[in-house]
Order: structure tokens, then C-alpha cells, then sequence
């Protein structure tokens, strides 16, 4: 498979192109090598011209006995040995030896294949390659005689074919060595090249690791050498440019927030005085003794009811204010099964329509933490799985102990809640149905307090929700040093 990260690519890439032109320096010197010593072979058979074949046809056959072969008196002066000699009359080989190194010449035995190759060549003097069957190969030049004869010079091309043998061999060996010697020192230096460039993603990574979605978050020391001059510094500037606009983005962010906090909760703590005034002259006027208008009786009634409503939601308010401000909860041993129980009265009490069960363990499970937060959070569950459930609605309350955390878990078999809407459940003022809002409907701070009490007590709050089955999980730890 091709590389995958830069620097194996670019070492690859230096190593692939230092071998093709390795390639190409060895096939070049190896075909200037065989051309050189080709054309030597040539000039040589040009200068030899047909007087060896020549004198072959008036030497004498010397003594059997002489090598096997028989000796051939040719005239075989300024012959260099291995010089091939043959003369061809009427297409056919009369007369053909070759010198040894010892000055003397000895005949060569043709088959009748190369007398055929002999007898196709050319009689221009044009040197061209033969492979004889005794011989091997030869470089031979055809010429014609003055007796109607063709006399035929050859030179073994065994030399030459030993030379570039031994010259391909070297420059594979050395140009091997040098890509070995060149892909380390590539390696190495294509690493060293690149260490901004790591350095770059190494900031970019601590930044991503970061949880930049919420609090005041300080971001890494930026990138160093980021150097305008070079590809990577380039990049490394604009990655401080951008570090420096997110945090001053994030600044902004968490000033704001704090901002909205910090109003939330002082006009959470101020209006919850008026409105206390204002149910208080509401009941008030509701008990006067004299005659009042219905009309009168049922506004005054509806002004109580929705005085009360809204001081629940100055309440919810405040509590969300304080969580966000990181107030310490109480923290006592709390046990959940106690709290499961009544829990779990109060709300087959408020939803006679629906059906409430338990699924509690034999031994009682308990938690470090603030029981009356952990009542409301558990009692908005029951609400909110009752006020958003159709009458008949088996609603199912579950516990167990996993040696670490306390699960808690609220099951029901209604119609359940939209995926779209169940990523942002626990946020603020989120409603599955916006209609219900101009139906009488929360204002959608429960399942945030569910979320804010669960985190403040180190757990973990989960939804997961099909038509006909619906579980909230509250995941509560055991340590106190967790909660």
C-alpha cells in the first residue's frame, strides 16, 4: 500500500526518483560501455579485412595428430587469438579455423546451421553478431574474394560481454548501496525538515483535546519558530492567528455567560419576593369575606395559580443559578431506596391514571450527597414522564448497585420523545412539543435540574427513547471524593 503520512511520502519520493535516475545513469553507462567495445570489435575486423579466410584456402593440412584438430599453415600474422576465419564457396563452407593463443589456428567443425547463418550474410564488410555452435557468439564482417568466393572474418564478443556483465554488476552494487545510504539520510532528513511541521500538529491536537464546549478554557502556548519565510511556518502562523481569535472568542463567550448567570440568579433572588407578595394578596383577596364577582373570583384565583407557577420557576431558576456557580451541595449519606419510595407515592398520588411499579434490590443502596436535591431531580422524572404520557401508561422505577455507581433509572412505555429533540433534552427551556408551552407545559427547566443536580453529585445523566419504551439513567458514584 502507498505511504500515508508526509514524511514516509516524501522519503519514498527522494528514493524513487534517486533510483530512476541510478536506473538511467547505469543503463546509459552500460550501453556506452557495449557500443564502445563494439565498435573496437568492428575497427579491429576492418583492419584484419579477409586475409586470414583468405590464406585458408591455399594452407595445407598438417599432422592429425597435432591437437585432434589438425593444424591449418594459415596465415595467421596480426590475428588476435580467438579470430574466427571460414571461407564459403557457392553458399557452402570450404575451409573454416580459429587462432589459438598460441599463434597457431585450428580448424572448427559447422553444423549445418551455421554454415546457414554464415552463408546469410552479407558481403558489404558490415560487422554484425553471430552465435556459432563451437564458438558461441561472434561479431563477424562478410567480404567477397577474388575467386568468387566469401571470405568471413570473426572476433569473440566473450570480452565484451564480460565488461558490461562486470560494469552492470558494479553499478548495481554501488547504486544499491547509495539508495540504502540515501534512504536513511533522507529519512533523517526529511525528519528533521518536518519537526515544525509535527510541532504545528502537536499544538493543534492539545487544542482538540481541550472542552472548549463549556467554562473558561486557556488554550496551549502557541506554535514556536513559525517562520513567514518557509510552507510551514506560513502554517504555523495561521494557527496562531486562529488559536488567538478562539480564545478571544471563548473569552467573550464565558464572560458573557457568566454575565447571564450572574443575572439569572440575582433576578431569580428578586423577583422572588414580589411574586410571594403577589400570591399572598391574591389568597388574601380570595378569602374576603363580603360578596365578590365571579368574574372577579376566578381572576383573582387564576392571578394565585399562575403566582405559584411562576414562583416554582424562580425556584428552578435559582437552583440552576447556583449549580452553574459551582455552589457545594450537602453531603450526607442519602439512601436512594427510601428516597425511590417515596418518591414514587408522591407521584402515583399526583397520576392515578397512570400504572407505577418498582424494581428495587433486597439490600438498600445509598450515596453520598444532598437528599432533597436528589428527591427534586427524581420527583421531575416522575413528572415529566407522567405530564407527557397518555393515561394507562405503565411508568417503571428502577435501582441497583454496580459496586461503583448507583444506577437510577425511570422507564415508561409511551409514545417516547423525537430523535431530533433527545441530544438537547436536558438542556434549558427545551420541549420535545413546543405546543405544549401555549397548553399549560413547563417551561422545560426539570430536565435541566435532573442534569445539574446529577452532574453536581460527580454522575452522569443518559436518555434513550423509542415509540413504546423510554429509560432515563442517572449514574450516581459511591466515592465521595467524586461527588
Amino acid at each position: 500500500m502507498p505511504p500515508r503520512t508526509l514524511r514516509a511520502r516524501l522519503t519514498c519520493g527522494l528514493v524513487v526518483l534517486l533510483a530512476v535516475s541510478c536506473a538511467a545513469v547505469g543503463v546509459a553507462a552500460v550501453l556506452a560501455l557495449s557500443g564502445f567495445l563494439t565498435n573496437q570489435l568492428d575497427q579491429q575486423l576492418a583492419e584484419a579485412g579477409g586475409r586470414f579466410p583468405a590464406s585458408l584456402e591455399h594452407g595445407g593440412r598438417g599432422d592429425p595428430a597435432d591437437g585432434g584438430a589438425g593444424g591449418v599453415r594459415a596465415d595467421t600474422r596480426r590475428q588476435a587469438p580467438g579470430t574466427f576465419g571460414a571461407r564459403l564457396l557457392d553458399g557452402r563452407v570450404t575451409d573454416a579455423a580459429v587462432v589459438r593463443s598460441s599463434g597457431a589456428d585450428t580448424t572448427v567443425a559447422l553444423d549445418a546451421a551455421d554454415e546457414r547463418a554464415l552463408a546469410a550474410l552479407p558481403t558489404d564488410g558490415g560487422a554484425r553478431n553471430v552465435r556459432l555452435s563451437a564458438l558461441h557468439s561472434y561479431r563477424v564482417a562478410a567480404v567477397r574474394g577474388h575467386d568468387g568466393d566469401v571470405l568471413v572474418t570473426g572476433l569473440p564478443t566473450e570480452g565484451v560481454e564480460a565488461a558490461v556483465h562486470r560494469l552492470e554488476l558494479v553499478s548495481a552494487t554501488v547504486f544499491g548501496a547509495v539508495l540504502v545510504v540515501a534512504g536513511v539520510a533522507g529519512a533523517l532528513w526529511v525528519r528533521w525538515s518536518l519537526r515544525p511541521l509535527s510541532r504545528v500538529a502537536a499544538t493543534a491536537a492539545s487544542v482538540a483535546r481541550l472542552p472548549l464546549a463549556s467554562g473558561e478554557v486557556a488554550l496551549p502556548a502557541r506554535v514556536p519558530d513559525a517562520d513567514p519565510r518557509t510552507e510551514v511556518g506560513r502554517v504555523g502562523s495561521a494557527l496562531n492567528l486562529m488559536l488567538s481569535h478562539v480564545e478571544d472568542a471563548l473569552s467573550q463567550r464565558h464572560a458573557s455567560e457568566e454575565r447571564l448567570r450572574r443575572f439569572a440568579a440575582d433576578a431569580s433572588h428578586e423577583l422572588r419576593t414580589p411574586v410571594a407578595s403577589i400570591r399572598g394578596h391574591a389568597e388574601l383577596a380570595l378569602r374576603h369575606p363580603g360578596p365578590v364577582p365571579p368574574e372577579v373570583t376566578h381572576a383573582v384565583r387564576r392571578v394565585a395559580a399562575e403566582s405559584g407557577r411562576m414562583g416554582e420557576m424562580v425556584d428552578d431558576l435559582l437552583l440552576l443559578a447556583r449549580l452553574d456557580a459551582g455552589r457545594p451541595l450537602e453531603r450526607d449519606r442519602v439512601d436512594l431506596t427510601r428516597l425511590v419510595l417515596d418518591a414514587t407515592d408522591d407521584a402515583r398520588v399526583a397520576g392515578r391514571g397512570h400504572r407505577w411499579t418498582l424494581d428495587l434490590p433486597e439490600e438498600p443502596v445509598s450515596v453520598c450527597g444532598d437528599r432533597h436535591r436528589l428527591h427534586q431531580a427524581l420527583a421531575n422524572l416522575l413528572a415529566n414522564a407522567r405530564v407527557h404520557t397518555p393515561e394507562g401508561t405503565t411508568v417503571e422505577v428502577g435501582l441497583r448497585d454496580t459496586g461503583e455507581y448507583a444506577v437510577l433509572t425511570v422507564t415508561d412505555d409511551g409514545p417516547g420523545i423525537p430523535a431530533a429533540a433527545q441530544a438537547s433534552v436536558f438542556e434549558r427551556f427545551t420541549r420535545a412539543d413546543s405546543r405544549r408551552h401555549a397548553s399549560g407545559g413547563g417551561a422545560g427547566l426539570g430536565l435541566a435540574i435532573v442534569a445539574g443536580v446529577t452532574a453536581a453529585h460527580g454522575g452522569t445523566a443518559e436518555i434513550d427513547s423509542r415509540p413504546g419504551r423510554t429509560v432515563f439513567t442517572l449514574r450516581l458514584p459511591h466515592d465521595r471524593s467524586r461527588a
